[in-house]
């Protein structure tokens, strides 16, 4: 199945049958079995880190009554995320360190899987900006129940979530960790034989990219995540960057973006700009209201930018995950040959910051 479960300070949704399959303010199906163990799943949740040297608790659930349950996730001063999992007796204790470097206005991505059947449990951090994760694996796996998830949404009496935390989600499998694609399936991509929606791409079809090179593809990744947050869907706005159409992407996403207005602001003949830093202007908005999204991304032999609808926009770059045994097989990556993945090297652009990308909005609007 999917994800079945959301929360963040505007919508609290619980479907065990799957959020893909309600509408809002549809009432879930009932089950006579919520006390069950889920054999398998994923919880994850977006957080700012506190600006205080303090332990910081991001999110708290008790079901004493019950099940002798707890689940208490904590942000450690130093570059600590722990996790302690209990339920009547048995207990799962994961802690790992992560980039210490993280800075206050950072986003951290958290995601703690479960899989009894294997006997294990793993607490991943990713810094998306920056393309860091960091994860560790216990023997000591503790199962979620479709009643906990209920009351983790729905019932503020047995959770708590910082205020830091962005939104909270839950999955009925394991979640992937790692490169994440950014585009979705309608995004017209030139190859030498036409245009091609993004989603009818196989491997080894044939893109063209930036000076005019056309390269196979090695592989479509696709993955349907929470519309929240760092995936919360972004419209960029036709004619800005040269698009001859709006089209819809992650927030993560790059535009590359190259000319006299560049150059001259920048003194680079190509720069990368993240779509969620245009939303502030005129060149992009936030897509809200929807409960999930499914993006799209292709695996190039290279880290380049293809052409689509009028503008070049990233490939996935996977750096060189492939050397990461450990993240490799937690990624969405896991099902190909090790030996076969390209190694991408450190793009020769810079990456705007915010207040630069819409600088450059700015300017290219008046042009």
């Amino acid at each position: 199945m999917t994800w079945i479960a959301l929360r963040d300070r505007n919508d609290a949704l619980f479907a065990p049958q799957g959020l893909a399959r309600i509408r809002r303010g549809d009432a879930p199906e009932a089950l006579q079995d919520l006390d069950r163990p889920m054999a398998r799943g994923s919880l994850l949740l977006e957080t700012r880190l506190s600006p205080y040297e303090a332990p910081q608790l991001l999110l708290g659930f008790k079901r004493d009554f019950d099940a002798e349950m707890s689940l208490m996730l904590r942000a450690v001063p130093g570059g600590g995320i722990s996790l302690v999992h209990t339920r009547q007796g048995d207990m799962c204790h994961a802690a790992l360190t992560h980039d210490a470097e993280a800075r206050r206005t950072d986003i951290l991505r958290i995601t703690y899987s479960w899989d009894v059947a294997h006997g294990w449990a793993r607490l991943a951090v990713e810094r998306p900006d920056v393309a860091h994760c960091f994860q560790t694996v216990v023997a000591t796996p503790v199962a979620l129940t479709l009643a906990d998830v209920r009351d983790m949404i729905h019932n503020p009496a047995a959770s708590v979530m910082d205020e830091d935390v962005s939104f909270l989600a839950v999955s009925d499998r394991i979640e992937p960790i790692g490169p994440m694609p950014g585009l979705t399936a309608s995004l017209p991509v030139a190859t030498p034989y036409g245009i091609r929606p993004l989603g009818d791409l196989q491997r080894g079809d044939l893109v063209e990219t930036l000076g005019g090179k056309v390269v196979p593809v090695l592989d479509v990744l696709r993955r349907t995540v929470p519309a929240r947050g760092l995936f919360e869907p972004v419209r960029l706005r036709h004619p800005y960057f040269g698009l001859e159409r709006d089209i819809v992407v992650k927030p993560g996403q790059r535009v590359l973006v190259g000319g006299s207005r560049v150059e001259y602001l920048f003194g680079r003949e190509h720069v990368l700009v993240p779509a969620g830093h245009l939303t502030g202007g005129a060149a992009g908005v936030r897509e809200q209201g929807h409960a999930l999204v499914t993006y799209t991304q292709l695996l190039l032999p290279q880290a380049e930018a293809i052409y689509a609808a009028g503008t070049y926009l990233a490939s996935l770059d996977i750096g060189r995950l492939r050397r990461k045994r450990d993240l490799l097989a937690a990624s969405l990556l896991a099902g190909l040959p090790r030996n076969h993945l390209p190694e991408h090297i450190a793009r020769p652009y810079p990456v705007l910051g915010a207040f630069e990308a819409n600088t450059l909005a700015t300017q290219l609007s008046a042009a």
